[in-house]
């Protein structure tokens, strides 16, 4: 009977110890500021929408009181994070000056401290600071999900081809497959 007693005990502490160590996710809203909207310096093409899908991941995380992290980039004026995904005041906000949140930031050691190794990520544009996140964050070894319809980028110029916000947009989206489950708003929320 000792030896039944005994197993089950360490099987409880095994099983006890791995749920401990293993981590926690994290959302990571990247550049949501008021310079992408209408009106701003960078305008995108449909930020609001892209900003309605990351205000309905943020209420997720919020209720289930897992943790956010909002980036922004340190450029005026409209720098502001968007009111449609505006931040608590204990939420943790990233000031950055480059393109990769990663870089001359602590967030890889705020995660690392927090226990987080996935980060569903959402923000703005698509094709520079978000897939630079998303890279670097798996080169970082996090698992990463990316939510597509919660990201918006712009018609981009290349000498004389315009190449259009949608296809910049897919695009790279169809590169960040190799670092990222791609999932829509709604795919990741019924889970």
């Amino acid at each position: 009977m000792k030896k039944v007693i005994l197993s089950f005990a360490i099987i409880f502490l095994v099983i006890f110890n791995i749920s401990a160590q293993s981590g926690k996710k994290a959302l990571l809203i990247i550049d949501i500021q008021d310079f992408y909207f209408p009106g701003g310096k960078s305008a995108l093409v449909e930020p609001e929408t892209a900003a309605a899908n990351a205000a309905l991941l943020l209420a997720d995380f919020r209720e289930k009181n897992l943790p956010v992290i909002f980036v922004r980039h340190n450029y005026e004026p409209g720098g502001k994070i968007n009111d449609l995904v505006k931040p608590l005041p204990a939420e943790k906000i990233i000031s950055k000056d480059e393109v990769n949140c990663f870089l001359h930031t602590d967030l890889a050691d705020y995660l690392k401290t927090n226990n987080i190794d996935t980060l569903v990520i959402c923000g703005m544009q698509t094709h520079m600071c978000v897939e630079a996140a998303t890279r670097a964050a798996s080169d970082l070894g996090f698992k990463c999900i990316l939510i597509h319809d919660a990201c918006a980028t712009k018609d981009l110029k290349f000498g004389d081809k315009i190449i259009k916000a949608e296809d910049v947009h897919y695009s790279t989206l169809s590169t960040l497959k190799s670092y990222a489950l791609v999932e829509s708003t709604k795919e990741y929320l019924k889970k």
